[in-house]
């Protein structure tokens, strides 16, 4: 897919059709500055989105990192913690 581009005067001239394009589409816009790109423009819920995302990819490494150190726990174990956390 193509990225959709607007120049900075399009941000100052058009913002609500920009901001009405990232929230239809969830996708953000790449804004240029004297024909260079300068900024991405996205909606709150697709910059949240877009967060969770990254924080969910840092715990699954972290999680690879911590196996291939050999820290581990049996999965009987974590589930009978998991079970009586829940239980109190």
């Amino acid at each position: 897919m193509m990225p959709t581009i607007k120049s900075s005067a399009d941000l100052r001239n058009g913002y609500n059709d920009i901001s009405n394009f990232c929230h239809t589409f969830h996708e953000p816009v790449f804004i240029t500055k004297n024909g260079k790109g300068d900024l991405a423009v996205m909606s709150i819920e697709t910059y949240e989105a877009l967060l969770g995302k990254t924080e969910l990819y840092g715990l699954i490494q972290a999680g690879f990192d911590d196996s291939a150190k050999g820290k581990t726990r049996p999965f009987s174990d974590v589930m009978a913690d998991i079970r009586a956390k829940h239980q109190r």
